[in-house]
C-alpha cells in the first residue's frame, strides 16, 4: 500500500518560470493597493481579491514556478512552486487564472520546506501562478502562462469512463527518501476521480484535504485541494523528517472518505535535495 513511483521532477525535463524578469523583488505597496500584473492576465485583480487576504502583495522573482513548457495533457499538468529562497514562508497557493475553479492547492506549511509539487488541470491558456505568504502576512507571486489545448476541467476524468472509480476510493500509495542537507521527500499518490461539476451529470467531488505529521504528533503541513488538481492526485513535500522517521498521513474527500497511511523514511543515502 506504502509503494510509490518514480519521483515527479525529471532533471531537464521541467522550465523554471518566473513572473517577473527582474534580479530583485519589487517594492511591497500598501496593504489593500495591487502591483501591476507582469502578465496582464484580465483576472488578476478578481483573483487577489479573492485569495491574498486583503495582505500587501508584490512580484518577486524568489517565488520558483516550474512547469514544462508544453501542456500536453490538459488533465494532469505537472507544477512545482519552490520558494526555499526565501524565509518565514508559511503558506503556499497554486493559481490558475483563467480556469473555472482557479486555486488548486492551500498549502499550510509547519515543519516543511516550502515547495510542494503536484498535477493541475488546465481549461484552457491561462497564467499559473505560485503565491507564497510570509509570516507578516504579505504575499510574494511568480508565474507565467501556458498555453493548453483546453477542457481538463470539463472532460470526464478516465476512471469515470472505465467505470471502476469507487472501487478505489480510499486507496493511496506513498515514499518518503531523505534528502541532502536534512528533510524527506515525501511523494503520496491517492486514487480518486476528482470531479469538477463541470461535466454533465456528474456532481463535484474531491479530496478536500491532507494533513501529514510525524513522531509525537509533530505537524508537517496540511495541504487543502481543490476539484483543479487532477485525478489520481500526486503530491510532494519536503519534511523536516529524519531516515526511520514515520509520516503519518490523514486525508478526506467532500464525501467523508478517508485516507490513511504510514509512510517510513527510508533508510538510505540522502538524494538531491531538487
Amino acid at each position: 500500500m506504502n509503494k510509490a513511483k518514480p519521483a515527479l521532477w525529471a532533471a531537464g525535463m521541467m522550465l523554471a518560470l518566473s513572473a517577473v524578469g527582474a534580479a530583485l523583488p519589487v517594492a511591497a505597496p500598501a496593504a489593500g493597493v495591487l502591483p501591476a500584473d507582469p502578465l496582464r492576465s484580465p483576472n488578476w485583480a478578481s483573483l487577489a481579491k479573492t485569495f491574498f487576504d486583503g495582505g500587501p502583495v508584490r512580484f518577486d522573482p524568489r517565488v520558483k514556478v516550474i512547469f514544462p513548457p508544453i501542456a500536453e495533457d490538459q488533465r494532469a499538468f505537472p507544477v512545482m512552486i519552490d520558494a526555499r529562497g526565501i524565509p518565514h514562508v508559511k503558506r503556499i497557493l497554486i493559481l490558475a487564472d483563467l480556469n473555472p475553479i482557479p486555486m488548486a492547492i492551500d498549502y499550510h506549511i509547519a515543519a516543511a520546506e516550502p515547495v510542494i509539487a503536484t498535477r493541475i488541470k488546465l481549461d484552457q491558456r491561462t497564467p499559473v501562478r505560485g503565491a507564497v505568504q510570509l509570516a507578516d502576512g504579505s504575499w510574494l507571486v511568480g508565474g507565467n502562462w501556458i498555453d493548453a489545448a483546453g477542457g481538463g476541467c470539463s472532460a470526464p476524468p478516465v476512471s469515470r469512463v472505465k467505470g471502476d472509480w469507487a472501487q478505489h476510493l480510499g486507496e493511496m500509495r506513498g515514499q518518503a527518501w531523505p534528502v541532502a542537507g536534512g528533510g524527506a521527500r515525501v511523494r503520496l499518490n491517492f486514487r480518486h476521480p476528482m470531479d469538477t461539476g463541470y461535466v454533465a451529470n456528474i456532481a463535484t467531488y474531491y479530496i478536500e484535504t491532507v494533513s501529514l505529521t510525524g513522531p509525537g504528533g509533530r505537524l508537517y503541513g496540511q495541504i487543502d485541494m481543490q476539484a483543479a488538481v487532477s485525478e489520481d492526485p500526486s503530491l510532494t513535500i519536503v519534511a523536516k523528517a529524519a531516515p526511520g522517521d514515520v509520516v503519518t498521513v490523514a486525508g478526506r474527500d467532500t464525501n467523508g472518505i478517508d485516507y490513511r497511511a504510514r509512510v517510513p523514511v527510508a533508510k538510505m543515502t540522502p538524494i538531491p535535495a531538487r
